[in-house]
Order: structure tokens, then sequence, then C-alpha cells
């Protein structure tokens, strides 16, 4: 049973990848390169965002109320903790025995010591936390990033990711939990703290973005390309003032975990740009510097 049910959600995640791609050629991009299927995508975006409304705002938000900030701490150190599993393989995926390691250390600490993970006793001995998943591990290897899409339900991918995410499913611990609905319920109650963990992160979004949809994606897609150098990515070449077209924008999610945002942009803002530097200045009380213009968003977790 448990061998079926992987399958099936191996073939439920293709699929919905294939009809994204196949519903992205009837489409005709906006302007972006990185996002060809624009018009689906943020149709997507929309119908998720609802889903968001509805469903997942309001139990994150109960799970905050109801759960002291103590037990949620250590709820989400527990999936923290199993997560390091994943980010091991990936490190030793990688060739890197160092980080690799360290996260082994992590995880036996934090299993031992740290009562199942409930507290994260490795980060307080100083042994650093990594980010690695088998997107970022493709891309190590130099598999590009294919075009940007939204999932249903899933939300930010791109080829590449929705590749690897199926494989970071097969090999995090929490998909041989039997039967069934348990492993449902484990892990539909991890993304309801995952998203309660981001209910500062939605305010700072709805306060600091024009367009929510471009600046989603654009963090994704830079978030992404960050975690793939670890945090030191080769600088890209700003084609568009080559060409006389407005310097690349973008958005870098430095410490997701932290929920710290920086907002850049480069070259000269125009009259709206400016009005959300002064949005995002006015909501984080922090500094705007030039010539790059960037804001520091920081909400840190309750």
């Amino acid at each position: 049973m448990l061998r079926l049910a992987r399958r099936l959600r191996l073939f439920t995640v293709c699929a919905i990848a294939s009809l994204v791609m196949l519903g992205g050629c009837a489409t005709t991009g906006t302007g972006d390169p990185r996002d060809p299927f624009e018009p689906m995508n943020r149709a997507i975006y929309s119908f998720n965002d609802g889903v968001d409304k509805v469903v997942m705002k309001p139990l994150a938000q109960t799970y905050q109320a109801v759960f002291p900030a103590v037990v949620r701490t250590g709820i989400s150190n527990v999936f923290s903790n199993i997560n390091d599993i994943v980010v091991a393989l990936n490190n030793l995926l990688q060739g890197k025995i160092g980080p690799a390691f360290s996260d082994i250390s992590r995880v036996m600490i934090n299993t031992t010591v740290g009562i199942l993970g409930v507290m994260d006793i490795a980060s307080d001995l100083g042994i650093e936390k990594n980010d690695e998943d088998f997107g970022q591990t493709l891309g190590y290897w130099g598999v590009g990033d294919g075009p940007y899409l939204v999932l249903p339900f899933l939300g930010p991918k791109n080829i590449r990711d929705t590749a690897g995410m199926i494989v970071d499913w097969e090999t995090d611990p929490t998909s041989y939990i039997d039967p069934t609905r348990d492993r449902n319920a484990i892990q539909g109650f991890r993304l309801v703290t995952r998203r309660a963990e981001l209910l500062s992160a939605s305010k700072v979004l709805e306060v600091a973005a024009l367009d929510e949809y471009e600046f989603l994606r654009d963090a994704y897609l830079q978030r992404r390309r960050n975690l793939i150098y670890d945090g030191n990515p080769p600088r890209e070449k700003d084609e568009g003032a080559d060409a006389g077209q407005p310097a690349a924008r973008g958005v870098n999610l430095r410490k997701p975990l932290e929920l710290e945002t920086s907002v850049i942009i480069s070259g000269q803002p125009t009259p709206a740009e400016e009005e959300l530097l002064l949005k995002a200045q006015t909501a984080a009380g922090n500094e705007v510097s030039r010539p790059y213009f960037r804001v520091w968003v920081s909400t840190p977790q309750p």
C-alpha cells in the first residue's frame, strides 16, 4: 500500500508538471524570458492565493493562536531536524563532505540530546544549519532552471526544481510512515506549521509589493540561484542596460528562516519603484542605501 501511494504521488506530480508545460505551449510570454508561461502562471497563482486565503491562512492563524510560541518552536524544530536528513544526502551528492558531516552531526545531536529534535541543541553549539535539496543538486551539476512554473497547490517552481521535489519527497523520512492516513496527517500538519511561520512575511508582501506575482517570482528565482551557488552567485550581465532597456531588477531572500527580505533595484528606479521603496522602508524602519536602493525588511518570528 505504501509503495502504491508513493507511485500515485509520483504520477500526480509528473502529470501536473506535464499539464503545466503543455498548457504553457498555448500561451505567450509577456516579456520576461524566464517566465514564458506567465498568463497561465498568473491564473494558477490567483487560484493558489484563493486557496491560501480560504484554507491555509485561517488554519495557520488558528494554529498560531492555539499553540504558544515555545510549543510552535519545538514543532518547527522537529520538522527541521527531519529535513536535515534530506539536506545531508544532497550535500553528499554534491561532494560537499564537510557540510554533509555537519548535517549528520546536527541530526544525531538534536535527535538524542535535543529530544527527537524538539530542541535545536546543534545550533546552540555553533553547528551551522545548511539548506540543500535535489533541485539544488541538479543545479550544482549544471542542470539549467528551465521555465518558471506556478504549480497548483505547490506554488513557485521551475522544471528542474519540480523534478527535484519528487526526489526530495521520496527521500523524506515522513514519506515512509505507515498507515497512509498518519503520513498524510503529519505532512498536512507540516504545511500548516510552515504557513504559520510565513504569516509575518505575507504582511510585508502586502505592504511592499506593487505586483505580488512578479515580486514572488523574482524572489523565488533569485533565491534559488543564490542557494545553488551557496550565497555567492556569479554576477549576471546587465543586458538590459546595454540594450537601452531598464536595468535588471530582483528580490533576494537572504535568510528565509529569519524572514529577512532584501529588495534590490539596480539603476534609476521608476516612480512606482520609488513608492515601493518608501513603503518598504516605512514598514521596516530600516535603511535605503544608494545607488542600489537596497531595503532590508526584517520580520523576526514570534
